[in-house]
């Protein structure tokens, strides 16, 4: 007799028996060994952005407002973010003809930047808390995104396979980035 219903040996597996996706080890090394360009790119463009964004807001003829400068990290970092996405679109687009789907992948894919941005409006939301004195939050964010700045350029460089003494060198300078904000910052107020 036909059926209409598959035999027991047909049957699809319970969902127990099908292997499951899930994060292995093995990539997560493999991301840590060689992190995505957009990644390392968007972190550092981020801090630099956030560490700049603080440093103008930052005025010392006016009060502190912490919780006005954390909208306004925050309020830039997500326009450049749909910006830079949106210019790696129209430049696919240009090359290859591309999908408003595609252009929503290449928005999304800039969320680095705006990560990167967020210790930023953290800091300053901590200093609106009261948990610091709210002059000291730009200081707090500088310094914050200086060590940030650090991390990315000894991760980019050892994912480049050098030495440690070399990545940190690496490391070292992209912290001076943020320093220079930061020393600016001081002497110009």
């Amino acid at each position: 007799m036909l059926s209409c219903f598959p035999a027991a040996s047909e049957t699809m597996p319970d969902r127990a028996d099908r292997p499951r996706p899930r994060a292995s080890r093995a990539a997560l090394r493999r991301l840590l060994r060689r992190p995505p360009e957009r990644l390392l790119s968007g972190g550092v463009y981020g801090a630099v952005l956030a560490s700049s964004l603080v440093a103008a807001l930052d005025q010392e003829d006016a009060a502190p407002d912490p919780g006005y400068d954390a909208v306004w990290v925050l309020i830039p970092a997500v326009a450049a973010a749909v910006a830079h996405g949106y210019a790696h679109a129209v430049a696919h687009h240009t090359a290859t003809g591309g999908t408003t789907a595609q252009t929503m992948r290449s928005v999304l894919g800039e969320w680095p930047l705006v990560a990167a941005a967020l210790p930023a409006v953290a800091a300053l939301l901590g200093a609106y808390a009261g948990w610091w004195h709210a002059g000291t939050g730009a200081n707090v964010v500088l310094v914050i995104n200086a060590m940030i700045l650090f991390c990315l350029g000894t991760w980019a460089s050892r994912a480049a396979r050098t030495s440690w003494a070399a990545a940190w060198r690496v490391g070292g300078i992209y912290m001076l980035l943020g320093l220079v904000i930061a020393l600016a910052n001081t002497y110009l107020e």
